[in-house]
């Protein structure tokens, strides 16, 4: 799967909030390939992030933005980001919605961080996944799109669909096994 990575240098810092139970699944975790990919990304394992030196220090520090979307949630479609800082910090939740809901709850830091999303035109592409609404769409397809969206607005350099292909690789690879297991039951029938 290594040779499915691609590596993207990035303005924005994009520093991925990892359920403890993503962080298990190493082999599908698209948060992972994410990080694997974007040179200026970071891991951070937890469910409340209120007390976390590293996530205070980037939320006092530099210009901070939750990817996440709501009706208080600045949509990058309509509504450009005002930049104080020399550094800018998104927040990329990754876990099961319910489990994100969560980790946003118990964070009481993260409340005060401004939260922003875009319009989704397409579903998901996670095969062996079904999302609970069709905006809905795994970290690594969020990040594709949200940093095309900041390119359009002169935030970020657009990446290609490549940043997908260790993704897509996974799915296929999964679809394979799935039928692999079903010929064999199929087999002894």
């Amino acid at each position: 799967m290594c040779m499915y990575f691609g590596r993207y240098e990035t303005k924005f810092r994009y520093v991925i909030l990892m359920h403890p139970m993503e962080f298990k699944k190493v082999k599908n975790n698209t948060g992972m390939f994410t990080h694997r990919q974007l040179v200026n990304s970071e891991i951070i394992t937890g469910i409340d992030f209120t007390h976390n030196k590293r996530v205070n220090e980037l939320i006092s520090k530099t210009d901070a933005f939750i990817l996440y979307p709501g009706d208080n949630s600045k949509n990058l479609d309509y509504e450009k980001l005002e930049l104080r800082h020399s550094e800018q910090t998104i927040f990329i939740i990754d876990a099961t919605w319910p489990c994100a809901k969560k980790m946003l709850k118990l964070s009481e830091n993260l409340k005060l961080v401004p939260r922003i999303s875009f319009d989704v035109q397409t579903k998901s592409q996670y095969k062996i996944k079904k999302q609970p609404k069709d905006f809905c769409l795994s970290t690594i397809e969020s990040v594709h799109l949200l940093i095309n969206k900041l390119a359009h607005l002169k935030f970020e350099s657009k990446i290609d669909d490549s940043f997908l292909r260790s993704f897509h690789e996974m799915n296929n690879y999964q679809l394979k096994s799935i039928d692999n297991q079903s010929n064999k039951n199929h087999a002894h029938d």
